[in-house]
């Protein structure tokens, strides 16, 4: 009898664990076929989830790809901020700017609970020891110590210099790979993540001299730039040289320039491109000269100066291209 049991037993742990593998099996083909990017009849890659009927379709031959997938969304509706951050349940979302990726626990500072209402003074001295043992458990090592310090000078230099998320966001991770290869030895903290900031911009296509980090840094452009050049090289990180198109929408905004000066700007440096005359030149001399050229044309004459002062270069730069370009594209100024 005991024997049959033990028996009985063998076959249900059997089956179960057969029961297990198919629904593995199941979860795995419906991930593959979830994360499907291209339509199998025409080939076409404009695919359109139906949330209302719960379907992936082609929008190209109508082609249903997957049906009864899942809606990873918020079950709520919220029409304004308020709304959003009173009926959301989940915290901020991960990000490499902070050296825990923001995934610890954070005391606030305010003497307030939940519910918003006062902490009684019998608690508040409680609160503050947490909060002293919550800031000292947060960075445990001489590592994260450094990675927060770095993290946060970057933060520092980007918001000096206007830079959006997404440039912190990859200079972070050019950072963190940094440390990880082990290249922060024998360098400053400061001039790596100067160094890594540059990279970003430059991966973003938000475009910053290296004059200007360095005014925001608190290192000399020289070491930012020595830096700059081993992280990429140890790093692998293939970056094309900058476009002088890309530094003209800052250089307009700076010199209060109307958008059709800016387009014909635009114009000028694609038609020098194409002639190749923008190799072996400064970016931002090239769309310095260029915009100095479409102010004149547009009716709205900035002096070699202001522009000067606004690109970052001398005013002989901007006299030397701008001859360049009007000699090359055939342009007439008249001064």
């Amino acid at each position: 009898m005991q024997e049959l049991e033990k028996l009985k037993q063998l076959q249900s742990q059997r089956e179960a664990l057969k029961n297990r593998s198919t629904t593995v099996e199941k979860v795995k083909n419906k991930h593959e076929s979830s994360t499907k990017t291209v339509c199998p009849e025409c080939g076409s890659r404009q695919l359109v989830q139906d949330y209302e009927r719960a379907e992936l379709t082609c929008q190209n031959c109508g082609l249903v790809l997957e049906e009864e997938f899942i809606d990873r969304g918020p079950e709520w509706r919220a029409f304004d901020h308020d709304q959003r951050m009173k009926r959301s349940r989940v915290g901020a979302p991960m990000t490499f700017t902070i050296h825990d990726k923001g995934l610890s626990t954070m005391i606030d500072w305010r003497n307030r609970d939940s519910y918003g209402r006062a902490i009684s003074s019998k608690n508040r001295a409680q609160l503050y020891r947490l909060r002293k043992w919550q800031r000292r458990i947060r960075v445990s090592n001489a590592t994260e110590r450094n990675l927060a310090f770095a993290l946060s000078e970057l933060d520092r230099m980007a918001s000096a210099l206007g830079l959006p998320r997404n440039v912190r966001e990859t200079a972070a991770v050019v950072y963190r790979d940094a440390v990880d290869k082990n290249l922060i030895r024998g360098r400053s903290i400061e001039g790596v993540a100067a160094a890594a900031l540059y990279a970003a911009c430059r991966q973003c296509n938000v475009p910053r001299t290296l004059d200007e980090i360095a005014e925001v840094s608190r290192v000399s452009r020289k070491e930012i730039g020595r830096t700059y050049r081993f992280i990429s090289r140890e790093l692998g990180l293939k970056l094309l040289p900058t476009s002088p198109i890309d530094y003209v929408p800052r250089f307009c905004s700076g010199l209060n320039l109307k958008g059709e000066v800016q387009s014909r700007a635009v114009e000028i440096l694609r038609q020098a491109g194409e002639k190749e005359l923008t190799s072996g030149r400064g970016p931002t001399g090239v769309a310095a000269a260029a915009i100095y050229i479409s102010s004149i044309l547009g009716g709205e004459r900035r002096t070699q100066r202001e522009v000067a002062e606004v690109a970052g270069v001398t005013e002989v730069t901007i006299r030397n291209r701008y001859k360049e370009l009007a000699e090359k594209l055939d342009i007439e100024i008249i001064l």
